[in-house]
């Protein structure tokens, strides 16, 4: 379902709504194409646009909301994170983004152990707040550093702790909600004479505290005999939960609206339970040939009374090893399982844990169950590990292909542990008859497998074999006594059933429940009840039409070009997390889906999917969703699906300059390695312009460089210089020739990063040639000069081929220029052969230095001036792209005597010309201040501070006022010791 504002009629309503809800509510609203688009896609398999997106302030402003949705007919979305798998928050309307601004934490009770909080607040965001207070939220989804309390209420969500702490609907005591009126209401347990009090309000909440127990009473049979016995459900109304209210049990319209998917409220404020955060957690982590096995080893696990049962088959473990993000796991597991058994422990007791642990590997052994089993006890032990497993589902997502992907619309089902290997093995032969793959994986100390089946919806055929799937399964499930969806809910891809599943009468109760709260059906319509078919609204079959044909100057090698690598994000949301790791810096300091990379690139696929492609791409409106992409590239290795924003949006800009013409700006920052160049022929004088305030404003008034900024100051002697006229004794070199890549920044600002790694490799037994044969196009790149950098690629390539010796490597020290050679080469590219060759002899310097101490050919002294110092080290976020910081870390650590952290500081927020550019100046210091900034002042003074990039460390100097160091210069320092 798609509605096009081009229909007279709904324009004419999105105008007037529009118009209202500017003239009611303190937050933005967005009626625009681009933003509808971006909000029709959630994690699931459907697509059904908006007619506008809303993003609330304050629980007035969705009050406010409501009542214009309401007076004008439009239904309502409330949407978190968006990252619902069955299609809960898609749909025609108003989508609230609750999100964006209501993530306040409000209120933290120790003694009581419980949390006021915003609807918006992200999960990992509460438990870190709680953890000061030794508490937690006892849900814990594998989405925790993006899922809302909203949506994980909205869902009722549970997680892999759930046999210990049970779902969310367990941990909600009260919430504020505003009705489908507009009308504000506070539901929370209340006694009959409270209940009866409310009952008599002549309003739609006093309706509701009337009408609805009298429902609960006169279905009371239909409820029993209908509602699933099975614990762990996310399906249908919890009218259940109302039965027996009265003198002893309260009634709870609270903890009746958990799983109701928006359908009834739209919660603004949550009053959550907390929990005693557990002092360790242990880990036994089984191996097994086989899925088959490994369910086989559960109910010994469940005998030893675990936190935890979670399982992840081969699949999963495939498509991790293909990712940077985890290539730590293939050195810690032994041999190569089928499938593994991760077995948790959590108490205060790290003995009595261990014993836990003893005595369950003591059963396997006994009974056969493995070959081998891990240990995991300490944090570092486990980290690896649990990376993985929280991330099965954004890993299974990354294996497909074009529009065959693995679907969510089997994958929430559960059983009762004790039938779940017999049931798997039945699911399993559905799944072979019709023909399918899928991974496993999920909890099974629940019972709950998540299996996704690959499936190409563009295919006629595959659809009809998707719906027969998804029926055989029910029935399957039913068979069991277990239930449809566990924890990911009905939404659209299994509301549909909902009669068969509860039966005629209880689905009914159901009905007139919607119709209480709903009067008008605004409230998230279609969801749980009166849901259209499972069919409708597919993303892959209905929302895109073919891609139109479209030029591009960099090679996109996935299935659809352009369009497919856009199109290859799923939704899942991973882009919006703010507490680890580099991805989305943009989101993390605005809140903003369409600074996401997800929003980004749903945007981009809108653009690609226009009758004329290449004019969309010059839109100004999709100009302003990728100009704040820092083109970090921590989407190519931190999103599952890899989608590479960054090339994306240096594409993208080539066609706008095509249309519009090329910024000067642009041009000059293109032209870097040769304004470097005279820079340094002409320094002194040439750095006298950036100490001058008039020339600053200057430059800020005609280029847009802003004055806020210092400006790099050129050496004279630079590295060229430097490298011709050293006064050398030329020895032997039994290791041969080793090439570095002058790069065209530190070269000629910071020359003394490259004479200490070319004196370390030569005192390594390296014989080392200048590589300066030209700018490796990086600028020209992340300014879309996709031309001039093609130039540039092909000059360089030429020369490292034509002038280094054949297969000797290629190293450097500033990771976006030597990384530049073996990723955007490629894809300028693509038919050299010998940009491939070259691609493949670039090697880090970090490497070839730990080679060196390691076999003592190059030897650091244990009373270098660095003993006893603490390092932190900030990596820059091509090379975790990349190859990731192990070989930077590996290095630092060689160095006797000293203590080396790698913070997890996210993206400096400098990011080459852009934090110098006077519109992103502020941006630039917001993402640096988000974790970087704090991280460096809360290091004592005599830290000492590392950075791989330029950048990197000019903004640390800046913006910390830190100096960082090269490691190469801190590995000579140890070398050298004192002057």
């Amino acid at each position: 379902m798609n509605i096009s504002t081009s229909d007279p009629d709904l324009s004419t309503v999105a105008t007037r709504l529009e118009d209202a809800l500017r003239a009611t509510m303190d937050g933005e609203v967005a009626f625009d194409d681009y933003s509808r688009h971006i909000f029709s896609r959630d994690a699931s398999m459907y697509s059904i646009t908006p007619l506008g997106v809303a993003f609330p302030r304050h629980a007035d402003d969705v009050a406010a909301a409501v009542r214009a949705a309401g007076e004008h007919g439009v239904p309502i979305v409330a949407r978190g994170a968006g990252t619902s798998l069955a299609g809960q928050t898609v749909g025609p309307g108003l989508v609230l983004d609750l999100s964006r601004y209501m993530n306040r934490i409000l209120e933290i009770d120790p003694e009581a152990r419980t949390a006021l909080v915003e609807i918006g607040v992200v999960q990992d965001q509460l438990n870190q707040a709680a953890a000061a207070h030794g508490l937690m939220f006892g849900p814990d989804t594998s989405t925790s550093n993006r899922a809302t309390i909203g949506g994980m209420i909205g869902n009722n969500s549970a997680g892999s702790g759930s046999r210990t702490y049970g779902m969310t609907i367990d941990h909600v005591r009260a919430l504020d909600v505003v009705l489908s009126d507009g009308s504000r209401a506070r539901l929370e347990p209340v006694d009959e004479i409270e209940r009866k009090r409310r009952a008599t309000a002549q309003t739609l909440e006093g309706r509701i505290y009337q009408a609805l127990p009298e429902l609960v009473i006169a279905e009371e049979a239909a409820i029993k005999a209908g509602m699933p016995t099975f614990w762990r459900r996310a399906c249908g109304y919890r009218l259940d939960r109302l039965m027996g209210f009265g003198a002893d049990k309260p009634f709870d319209l609270a903890k009746f609206v958990v799983g109701a998917e928006g359908t009834l409220v739209v919660a603004t404020h949550a009053l959550v339970d907390l929990v005693p955060k557990p002092a360790r957690t242990v880990y036994a982590v089984g191996h097994f040939t086989d899925t088959v096995s490994a369910i086989a080893a559960t109910a010994d696990a469940l005998s030893c009374e675990p936190h935890q049962v979670e399982l992840m088959d081969r699949t999963i473990l495939e498509l991790s090893r293909q990712k940077i993000e985890y290539a730590e796991l293939g050195n810690i597991l032994v041999g190569d399982p089928g499938a593994l058994l991760f077995v948790s422990f959590s108490g205060d007791d790290e003995a009595r844990l261990v014993a836990d642990l003893d005595r369950l590997e003591l059963l396997w052994r006994q009974n056969g169950h493995g070959y081998h089993t891990l240990r995991a006890i300490t944090s570092a032990d486990q980290a690896a590990l649990l990376k993985v497993r929280k991330s099965s589902l954004g890993l299974l997502m990354a294996a497909g292909e074009g529009t065959r992907r693995p679907l969510a619309f089997v994958e929430d089902t559960a059983v009762d542990p004790a039938h779940l290997a017999e049931y798997t093995k039945r699911f399993k032969e559905i799944l072979d008859e019709h023909e399918l793959e899928a991974g496993f994986y999920g909890h099974c100390s629940v019972g709950c497998l998540h299996i996704r089946p690959f499936v190409d919806l563009t295919e006629p055929s595959e659809v009809i074999k998707m719906r027969t799937v998804a029926e055989a399964v029910k029935d399957l499930v039913a068979e069991y006594g277990g239930v449809n969806s566990s924890e990911h809910g009905d939404g659209l891809a299994r509301s549909e059933f909902n009669r068969e599943i509860f039966g005629d009468e209880l689905y009914e109760a159901m009905r007139k429940v919607k119709r209480l709260f709903d009067p008008d059906n605004i409230m998230n319509p279609g969801k749980i009840v009166d849901a259209p078919p499972m069919t409708d609204n597919l993303r892959d079959r209905d929302a895109l039409p073919p891609a139109p044909p479209l030029t591009t100057a960099l090679t996109f090698e996935v299935v659809g070009g352009m369009r497919g690598a856009a199109d290859r994000c799923m939704n899942i949301g991973l882009c919006r997390k703010s507490t680890s790791g580099v991805m989305c810096p943009s989101y993390i300091a605005t809140k903003n889906e369409e600074h996401a990379t997800r929003g980004r690139a749903n945007a981009l696929v809108k653009a690609l999917s226009e009758p004329d492609p290449h004019a969309a791409l010059g839109g100004e409106r999709l100009h302003e969703i990728l100009d704040l992409c820092l083109m970090c590239k921590a989407c190519k290795s931190e999103c599952p699906m890899s989608v590479d924003m960054a090339s994306l949006k240096a594409e993208t800009l080539s066609h706008h300059h095509e249309i519009h013409g090329t910024p000067l700006r642009s041009r000059a920052f293109g032209s870097i390695r040769l304004l470097n160049r005279i820079g340094s022929a002409t320094a002194p004088l040439s750095n006298l312009p950036g100490r001058n305030g008039f020339a600053r404003r200057m430059m800020d008034r005609t280029l847009g460089i802003t004055a806020a900024r210092p400006l790099p100051v050129f050496q004279r002697v630079n590295l060229l210089r430097w490298f011709r006229r050293r006064d050398v004794t030329v020895g032997q070199a039994p290791l041969g020739t080793v090439n570095w890549l002058a790069d065209s920044f530190t070269t000629f600002t910071e020359p003394h990063i490259g004479a200490a790694a070319i004196e370390l490799l030569e005192r390594s037994g390296w014989r080392v040639e200048l590589a300066s044969g030209g700018c490796c196009g990086r600028s020209s790149m992340s300014k879309g000069l996709l031309d001039d950098a093609k130039k540039k690629a092909s000059t360089l390539v030429r020369s490292l081929s034509e002038d280094t010796e054949p297969g000797s490597p290629i190293v450097g020290c500033e990771p976006s220029c030597l990384f530049m050679l073996r990723d955007e080469h490629v894809a300028l590219l693509p038919d050299s052969t010998s940009v491939r060759a070259i691609a493949e002899r670039v090697r880090q310097v970090e490497e070839l230095l730990v080679e060196a101490i390691d076999a003592r050919r190059l030897t650091l002294r244990a009373d270098s001036p660095l003993a006893g110092r603490r390092i932190v080290f900030h990596g820059h976020c091509h090379q975790k792209a990349e190859v990731g910081t192990a070989a930077t870390m590996a290095l630092l650590r060689r160095i006797p005597g000293v203590e080396v952290v790698e913070i997890d500081s996210g993206c400096c927020g400098m990011a080459g010309s852009f934090g110098f550019e006077s519109e992103h100046y502020e941006m630039s210091m917001t993402v640096g201040g988000d974790r970087l900034f704090p991280t460096l002042a809360a290091e004592p003074e005599d830290t000492i501070v590392a950075a791989t990039g330029v950048s990197c460390r000019q903004q640390i100097f800046h913006g910390a006022g830190r100096t960082a160091w090269h490691p190469v210069e801190l590995v000579r320092e140890a070398l050298a010791g004192p002057e």
